[in-house]
């Protein structure tokens, strides 16, 4: 299993999100895309998935919390309780002892953060 977690602003576009998914390592392999469950209605990652033909995994903001994150970003402490967003939608949505291929990378127009995260399935 390979997920993608996105983080971003409500202005992001799904250029956006696909340069940061590209950044991340991109679409090869992956399973699904994950976000914050109040993000899962924006267009720009609605595009994003039906063009890859990818479902949207929607994570609820507690279990954006649970996930131990490689960043940690003020901002995403502060609004999320988490140090990014993209990193703990990915590893909430990949399950019980997923891990990340790296730290998060940011989109070039700083609207976009994606990590992906993988997991053997038995």
């Amino acid at each position: 299993m390979r997920v993608a977690g996105f983080g971003f602003r409500a202005a992001a576009t799904e250029a956006s999100l696909a340069d940061a998914l590209d950044r991340a390592g991109g679409p090869a392999g992956l399973t699904a895309l994950a976000v914050p469950a109040d993000k899962a209605g924006a267009a720009g990652i609605a595009a994003l998935a039906a063009r890859l033909a990818l479902p949207l995994c929607p994570v609820a903001g507690a279990e954006l919390t649970r996930p131990a994150t490689a960043t940690r970003s003020a901002h995403s402490l502060a609004h999320r309780g988490t140090g990014s967003v993209a990193e703990a939608a990915a590893l909430a949505a990949c399950g019980e002892g997923a891990r990340l291929l790296a730290p998060r990378r940011v989109s070039n127009d700083r609207m976009s953060t994606c990590a992906i995260a993988t997991k053997d399935l038995p």
